[in-house]
């Protein structure tokens, strides 16, 4: 039989979620509407006042612009399914929407992991080469910095989701997972899928441990800056610059890690809250750290909370 006619045997897959668990889809169907709606406007209102405060042209505040954009992308392109398939069990996605979606937020979480190398580079700079700053960070560097974040993310997620799609689906059709989520499709896959396996090893590699080692070793020399400089103050106010960063950083890839590095229960007793723990794992990389991102943020930055309140200061004084 060939790819075609395999392929074409089945409608689309079916979306298994938390169809096991009712009374707990009920619950996290509002709980992860409520958290969408946060993403939608702390992101939303981060990026507002990055565009509008002419205190925050700077390179770090694009940078988070370009991390809250990263967020809502990449909720809006889950979390709408998810919430449907707490609404109807066992929910039916079409091929097209199923890849479609998969190379949404594949692309979106690739990119936010070389971002937030960039990011990094750009707190390394800023407080062990303070007075280079300007003419390292400079526009012409930042933005193509950015860009390229968004282009290796986009062109290794188009890669990975055509080597995908090239391969025929037949039999079972049931994804375990509220998406469309890349390695829960292979395992549908009725065919070799070594090359697959291979190739998402080497973007791990690439989009995972080289982002994470930067990140490390920046921070390393950051640290040991800042023990260098002699006041209290100096070095508090110096920390409090790459804090939220570094906060974001370590929920961001420590999650991914607890997710896929984590070791597998071998007691068949346990699969069944194994498979629950992942789901809900996973439903935390997804969800709540694009939640934290925005308010880790505004509490930890003095120029974000200010840039907030005159926002906020001038829209009741329009409304007056």
């Amino acid at each position: 039989m060939d790819r075609s006619n395999q392929t074409s045997s089945l409608v689309g897959f079916i979306l298994l979620g938390l169809s096991a668990h009712p009374k707990l889809e009920k619950t996290l169907f509002v709980l992860i509407l409520l958290m969408y709606l946060v993403i939608l406007l702390g992101n939303g209102l981060l990026i507002l006042v990055t565009i509008l405060d002419s205190r925050l042209h700077t390179p770090m505040y694009f940078f988070l612009g370009n991390l809250s954009f990263l967020d809502i992308c990449y909720t809006t392109s889950s979390v709408p399914l998810i919430l449907d398939s707490f609404l109807t069990p066992r929910k039916t996605i079409p091929f097209s929407a199923c890849f479609g979606q998969m190379f949404l937020s594949f692309a979106m979480g690739a990119t936010e992991c070389v971002l937030l190398g960039m990011m990094a580079f750009d707190r390394y700079v800023a407080i062990c080469n303070p007075l280079r700053y300007p003419v390292v960070m400079r526009k012409a560097t930042y933005v193509p910095m950015a860009a390229s974040s968004w282009a290796a993310g986009i062109i290794n997620t188009a890669v990975q989701t055509l080597q995908a799609m090239q391969l025929p689906f037949c039999g079972d059709n049931v994804i375990n997972h509220f998406t469309c989520e890349i390695l829960a499709v292979l395992k549908l896959a009725c065919a070799d899928i070594s090359i697959n396996v291979i190739s998402m090893g080497i973007t791990t590699i690439i989009f995972l441990g080289i982002p994470v080692l930067f990140i490390v070793f920046s921070y390393v020399f950051i640290i040991a800056a800042i023990l260098r400089i002699p006041s209290a103050e100096g070095r508090r106010k110096a920390f409090s610059t790459c804090s939220a960063h570094l906060t974001v950083a370590v929920i961001f890839y420590g999650t991914i890690v607890f997710m896929y590095a984590k070791p597998k229960s071998k007691d068949p007793l346990g699969t069944d809250k194994q498979d629950l723990a992942d789901k809900l794992t996973s439903l935390f990389y997804g969800v709540v750290t694009p939640m934290l991102n925005p308010i880790i943020y505004s509490l930890r930055n003095k120029d974000v909370k200010a840039a907030m309140k005159k926002l906020v200061h001038q829209k009741h004084l329009t409304e007056v």
